[in-house]
């Protein structure tokens, strides 16, 4: 225990000054920061929302949307699968969360339950876990036929789209330039959004509150929007309104169901200008599918009109002049410079699953975050004081040592937490000013064993040895069920309680191999120099 050579030194000094590297640029003014060579590290600790102030938001997803559009799925499936079969039926549609159709022939009921259940899929449970049931079921009522989600499909559907929509939340926040934000899932279908440094989030609450689901489908041109509101809606076709930005053209549109081309081929989206009217526009790149998709579709349909719509409105629906065989398109509209930037980002991240409305915001200011920070601050000297005289008045020497081997474990804690990136919270500040009493436990445990073996008549050398030695068992115990406690926090726990966990799991790392490594070379050192007789502990 007592035997460090050349290379254990080296290794020990190596890994203080990584540590020092890391920590330093959290204290260096931002002018010096800038100035620093590219091969210094310049990382900082980056601070949570409570202490560097910003935006919360919860955000709910429109589950009953997300099973509208499954259910009307099910019924272009079912009209698909029945018509295959010559199947005659009435009044195939949902009513009550169901998809219900009447047959024209009894008869034909058995087959047209056995085309139906065809459709079922097994509902993926996890990755590990396997398929589950099926995502339907269907029920026969005499000639009515009745097929409904289960409850299974239902909460895996649910769980799929909460989990989509917080990685396109991350697309689009991480596209805005905001660093460090929190993403968490609340609940079954709610989101928790912390933005550290955004003080104003209208704009992005714009950006969030859009689903951004764009698709290209055609205008039917065979009646005007006024002729079907007055008999009906030919089959197959829907009527859209304009968006806003498709100024100067018609104030809602008879649109063709069917999607010929949909953003989830979109590869690139980037604002720009047309060459030839100079406004601003939005250019998009389709990939190998889409570009095909998008090649046939205008190749073919030469003089029709191509609906562009984005979230059910249309942006416009410019005529096919040529084939398109580039695999590239520009939206165009009345669109302001700052919409082409929001609008491409949107493109680029990709489109919600469903729409989100906000069931709360707050905004906590940057007083209120430095001020936790100064009362940080506080805590944290007062507790590194009271811990520094305590272990001077009980244990001299060996305590100005093990006060050496602190300062060295809250330089190496705020090293780590600068590598990693972390998020530094308040509760972290608390983890951090509990690290500082724990980094002197394990001193505290060694002192005492070595005191005993030297009132047992040992030599100073061997009181020393076997003060370590005998304590490493102790320390590693008692460490190592602290970091399990910190790792189940971090991984069970939310904002706050993951804050705490992080400082926690690193201090209790960076504690031990201060107490076990660091005190015991600066011992070491001093015990080979100074030969004592008596040890002055």
């Amino acid at each position: 225990m007592m035997n460090f050579s050349l290379r254990k030194i080296i290794l020990v000094g190596g890994v203080c000054l990584i540590g020092l590297l890391f920590a330093v640029p959290n204290f260096l003014p931002p002018k010096v920061l800038a100035s620093l060579p590219s091969f210094i590290p310049s990382r900082t600790i980056n601070l949570g929302l409570d202490l560097r102030g910003g935006s919360h938001l919860l955000l709910e997803v429109d589950v009953k949307a997300v099973i509208n559009q499954d259910l009307q799925d099910l019924v272009d499936q079912i009209r698909g699968a029945l018509r295959s079969k010559k199947i005659g039926y009435t009044g195939l549609g949902i009513n009550h969360q169901k998809v219900s159709l009447n047959l024209r022939d009894p008869n034909e009921a058995d087959q047209a339950v056995k085309a139906i259940r065809d459709l079922a899929t097994p509902v993926q449970q996890s990755i590990l876990g396997g398929n589950g049931g099926p995502n339907i079921s269907v029920t026969r009522e005499g000639s009515r036929i009745t097929t409904n989600l289960t409850e299974e499909a239902i909460a895996e559907r649910t769980r799929n789209a909460v989990s989509q929509s917080m990685e396109v939340i991350r697309r689009r926040v991480d596209e805005t330039g905001t660093k460090e934000p929190t993403i968490e899932r609340q609940g079954q279908d709610r989101i928790l959004l912390q933005l550290p440094g955004v003080q104003d989030p209208s704009r992005m609450k714009d950006i969030l509150g859009t689903t951004a689901k764009l698709t290209f489908r055609f205008v039917d041109q065979s009646m005007s929007v006024q002729q079907a509101e007055a008999t009906h809606v030919p089959p197959g076709d829907e009527i859209l309104p304009a968006s806003e930005n498709n100024r100067g053209g018609p104030s809602a549109y008879l649109i063709r169901k069917r999607v010929m081309v949909s953003g989830e081929n979109l590869k690139n989206a980037q604002p720009g200008f047309s060459p030839q009217t100079n406004q601003p526009v939005v250019n998009i790149r389709f990939d190998s599918i889409g570009g095909k998709r998008f090649a046939e579709a205008t190749r073919n349909n030469v003089g029709k009109l191509f609906a562009i719509v984005l979230d059910n409105k249309v942006i416009s629906a410019p005529r096919i002049n040529e084939p398109i065989l580039g695999g590239s398109a520009q939206i165009s509209g009345s669109f302001t410079v700052q919409e082409t930037q929001d609008l491409a980002l949107l493109l680029r991240a990709g489109a919600l699953p469903a729409p989100m409305t906000i069931v709360q915001e707050r905004t906590v200011g940057p007083q209120l975050g430095a001020d936790s920070i100064a009362e940080g601050k506080e805590a944290a000297i007062i507790g590194s004081l009271l811990v520094v005289v305590f272990m001077m008045l009980v244990y001299g020497f060996f305590g100005l040592l093990a006060n050496l081997g602190l300062i060295v474990n809250m330089v190496l804690i705020f090293g780590a937490l600068s590598a990693f990136q972390a998020t530094l919270t308040l509760p972290g500040i608390a983890g951090i000013v509990l690290t500082i009493g724990m980094a002197v436990d394990a001193n505290v445990l060694i002192y005492e064993r070595i005191r005993e073996e030297a009132r047992n008549g040992k030599t100073p050398f061997n009181a020393i040895d076997a003060g370590f030695r005998r304590a490493m068992v102790t320390i590693l115990d008692a460490n190592l069920t602290t970091l399990i406690t910190g790792i189940i926090l971090y991984l069970v726990g939310t904002g706050p309680v993951r804050g705490f966990a992080v400082t926690l799991s690193i201090g209790v790392c960076t504690s031990v191999f201060t107490a076990v490594t660091v005190t015991r070379l600066f011992v070491v050192i001093w015990l080979r120099r100074r030969r004592p007789q008596v040890l002055p502990i």
